[in-house]
């Protein structure tokens, strides 16, 4: 089967990520696959011209105003993958609102990452009730073996001997919504009290402007540094030997970030929001914090608690193999375009 995938594709960033894999599943079912950015495809003729010139029988969405409001119409059936914003945030605004709903009535089905997501979307959409599944994102990492930390941690101006730092990592894309700022204050002032803690943002300029206001407050900020991008394979390897990873974002989905620290066995603090609290049990598989002096808090507490650190980390490493697995996610998307084929057939 010929299939169109949209998603917003801006690099590096947790759509583009996931797009990419479940691409891969559906090509690994024999299925051609056309992935495209939605922000360049703005208008129905646009998709129309592509579906006949493509020949395509059917389509996938990821994020369900973005991609999905461009799919409706065609007479081509559809399923949707939720994104976080279109949950979080769009579906605030009465008209993006109205406009998803229309599209679940089209879709033939809809993916959601967690079961609070789910709830989140029967209770806006009660009439797409029977055709929302729940599957968490498949988690594979691979360290690259050759990545060198003092080389990293010079890199960062970070000129201390790696025994004695305790390395925070906050991973993500520079854009407001990812809120990296938001405990860069509090986390200058532990530092000065504590010169062996740092705290190295990893992310791709996704915002330009925003990109130069973090790159100001950071350059002013003691024990804060920031690196802009890194290939998987070196940010996995960056990963695996940091004290802990850290989440701020004011809207998730599901953070891969969070998931393959998990999975790495690097203890995750994430910030209490609905998407982090689906896959963080505090003090089980990670820590939450609800404003930065809590961050700050817990961020202590698990530099001075060797036993808790253990603790979380052999509780996040089984919650990823047990909740994450990328076959299931394989099988999942697999049969669920299967309804897909079948309703061509009909």
């Amino acid at each position: 089967m010929r299939l169109l995938f949209l998603a917003v594709l801006r690099r590096h960033t947790g759509n583009a990520v996931t797009a990419e894999r479940v691409r891969d599943h559906l090509e690994a079912a024999g299925h051609v696959c056309i992935l495209k950015d939605a922000s360049d495809l703005e208008s129905s003729s646009e998709i129309a011209k592509l579906i006949e010139a493509e020949s395509l029988e059917a389509a996938v969405a990821l994020h369900l105003y973005r991609g999905g409001r461009l799919l409706q119409g065609h007479g081509i059936p559809f399923g949707i993958i939720f994104g976080g914003t279109d949950l979080n945030e769009d579906v605030n605004h009465g008209e993006k609102k109205k406009v998803m709903g229309k599209v679940l009535e089209e879709a033939r089905f809809a993916v959601a990452f967690t079961e609070s997501m789910k709830e989140m979307a029967q209770a806006q959409w009660p009439h797409a009730r029977g055709k929302i599944y729940v599957q968490s994102q498949g988690i594979v990492t691979g360290p690259n073996s050759a990545f060198n930390w003092n080389t990293f941690l010079h890199q960062s101006g970070i000129n201390q001997s790696a025994d004695n730092l305790h390395i925070f990592l906050l991973v993500c894309g520079l854009r407001q919504v990812k809120d990296p700022l938001y405990l860069v204050d509090a986390f200058s002032e532990w530092h000065r009290e504590e010169p062996n803690v740092y705290m190295v943002i990893v992310g791709p300029e996704v915002d330009p402007v925003f990109t130069r206001e973090v790159g100001a407050r950071v350059k002013r900020a003691a024990g804060v540094r920031l690196i802009r991008e890194m290939p998987q394979g070196d940010l996995h390897a960056a990963l695996k030997n940091c004290f802990a990873v850290v989440n701020s974002s004011v809207s998730e989905g599901m953070s891969a970030a969070i998931l393959e620290a998990m999975d790495l066995e690097v203890p995750v603090l994430a910030r209490n929001i609905p998407g982090n609290a689906a896959v963080v049990k505090h003090e089980v598989t990670g820590l939450l914090f609800s404003d930065p002096q809590e961050f700050v808090q817990l961020a202590k507490r698990l530099v001075s608690d060797p036993a808790l650190e253990r603790e979380i980390v052999a509780n996040g490493r089984e919650y990823v193999r047990a909740c994450h697995s990328w076959q299931a996610e394989r099988c999942t998307y697999q049969n669920l375009i299967r309804t897909l084929e079948g309703s061509i057939q009909d």
